[in-house]
């Protein structure tokens, strides 16, 4: 590697600059380096920049022109240089905008399953093959709301994918936790998970169901204190948010002790907060609305309806 950079097209400015006042030290932390995807910069609404601890991952999401591209290499390039703390390993390219999310070594070399640090919680990634790397970076505030609300609480998470959740729930005094997953392969992941943080596992479940099959299996595992509902928006032959969303939020009171709280999460663009609005109507007044959770600096977002929503509920009982 060099530490001089080849000259950047301007457009390439708010992306390092951003990028600079984040990256440093390199570390086993994680960290969104840039979020261009909430469209606060213009021109780079396509691109994100990750620091998945020792290796940055470049997203995406539309074809960007060679000559550029190699411009931003060689400035994130130096950037990696300057920083403080670990060399940087690897830089990572995915390309979201064809068929499979590839994801190509552009410096380094891969470290396909890292061991990465958030607010001292350690997880497993999984670089290079799957499209997602198994922690959603812009979910870190509902983890930490999560943690400081769930000492000798028992714990719901649907949806579970690796159980980041779970594991927050646990290293912040949950009585229990029941996780809940259709994919038998991310709840694997979410038991290595729990295994990293040297957690209890006779007070952790791993059930690999679909729920809206397995409502009378929860409700003998009930009642609960926490509930985490964060579904993708769409999986095909299994969950559509605009079709199932409110058919879940109408059980949850089923699920809830009085006084339990619920974080109610959705990531689409096309379905805003009425929406998750509209669904707890469906529920009657069992569930009071408390507050929004934001994501925080990292994740600017010019319009926040379009953005992460994490909606905190209360059901009095």
């Amino acid at each position: 590697m060099t530490t001089t950079a080849q000259p950047i097209d301007g457009c390439w400015e708010p992306l390092l600059q951003q990028a600079a006042g984040r990256a440093s030290p390199i570390s086993d932390n994680v960290r969104r380096l840039f979020h261009g995807r909430g469209h606060c910069f213009p021109g780079l609404e396509a691109i994100n920049l990750d620091a998945l601890g020792r290796q940055w991952l470049l997203t995406l999401y539309r074809e960007v022109g060679e000559e550029p591209l190699a411009e931003l290499v060689a400035a994130l390039q130096a950037l990696a240089h300057r920083c403080k703390g670990e060399p940087l390993q690897a830089l990572l390219l995915q390309r979201r905008y064809l068929p499979g999310a590839p994801t190509e070594v552009l410096l380094g070399e891969l470290q396909p399953q890292p061991i990465v640090i958030e607010a001292g919680a350690r997880y497993q990634l999984e670089l290079g093959k799957q499209q997602n790397s198994g922690l959603f970076l812009d979910m870190a505030t509902g983890r930490q709301w999560l943690r400081e609300h769930s000492e000798g609480a028992r714990v719901l998470n649907l949806f579970a994918y690796t159980c980041a959740f779970s594991v927050v729930a646990m290293l912040g005094g949950a009585q229990r936790v029941v996780n809940l997953d259709m994919s038998q392969r991310s709840l694997q992941k979410g038991w290595i998970n729990h295994r990293l943080n040297g957690i209890d596992l006779g007070r952790v479940e791993f059930l690999p169901h679909d729920l809206l099959k397995s409502w009378g299996k929860l409700k003998r595992k009930g009642p609960f204190d926490r509930v985490i509902v964060d579904p993708p928006s769409f999986q095909k032959g299994s969950f559509e948010a605009e079709r199932h969303y409110q058919k879940v939020v109408a059980r949850l009171p089923e699920l809830l002790a009085p006084g339990g709280e619920v974080l109610l999460c959705l990531n689409d663009p096309d379905l805003g907060v009425d929406f998750v609005q509209q669904a707890v109507k469906g529920a009657g007044d069992a569930l009071g609305f408390v507050r929004r959770i934001e994501t925080g600096e990292d994740f600017p977002e010019q319009d926040t309806n379009k953005g992460l929503k994490l909606l905190l509920y209360r059901y009095d009982g």
